[in-house]
């Protein structure tokens, strides 16, 4: 994929390999903004751990971790977590980042768009979930072009330094998809 801003940016598979440089990335992600759900240096898995999460998930016929590549390093992360349970089998969770520095550019956009097509792909997740701040109306507006619908609020959903802030549940029906 071409960038708004014309550099080529990649998108592909996480593999062990990676497992420092993803441990890194989300560690300065969580920092720069309040709307994920760890903050700077919050995410506490070793190599080793964020390595048999990688395999796991690639071993997996309903998850997926996406990294997206600009410049060589490790810009983006999407994922998606379905579930071993066969009632729930067919949602999958999704989680998006981006660091600060290439907002704006149609990252975040695209990585969704990759991990939905992963999603349609498994022939099982019909529905794809995911949590957004009530008050970041530039993810939700993302959000929505793609499909995705608010269906309810969780009120104090966040707590960050003695502050509550609302989160917002949306899903994408895939087999409503035309």
């Amino acid at each position: 994929m071409i960038l708004k801003n014309g550099n080529d940016f990649q998108v592909r598979k996480a593999v062990p390999q990676d497992a420092e440089e993803i441990i890194c990335y989300l560690n300065q992600v969580g920092g720069e903004s309040d709307n994920l759900l760890f903050g700077k240096n919050g995410f506490h898995m070793s190599v080793e751990e964020e390595k048999e999460y990688i395999e796991g998930v690639n071993n997996s016929d309903t998850s997926c971790l996406l990294v997206g590549i600009l410049e060589n390093k490790i810009v983006s992360l999407v994922s998606i977590t379905g579930s071993s349970r066969s009632r729930i089998n067919h949602h999958g969770e999704i989680a998006v980042s981006v660091l600060k520095k290439y907002w704006g550019q149609g990252i975040a956009g695209e990585m969704i768009k990759q991990i939905i097509s992963f999603a349609k792909n498994t022939a099982v997740i019909m529905v794809v979930q995911l949590e957004v701040r009530s008050d970041n109306q530039k993810a939700i507006h993302l959000y929505e072009k793609l499909g995705f619908k608010k269906w309810g609020t969780y009120e104090k959903f966040f707590k960050i330094e003695e502050q509550y802030y609302d989160a917002d549940y949306m899903n994408l029906y895939l087999d409503s998809e035309k």
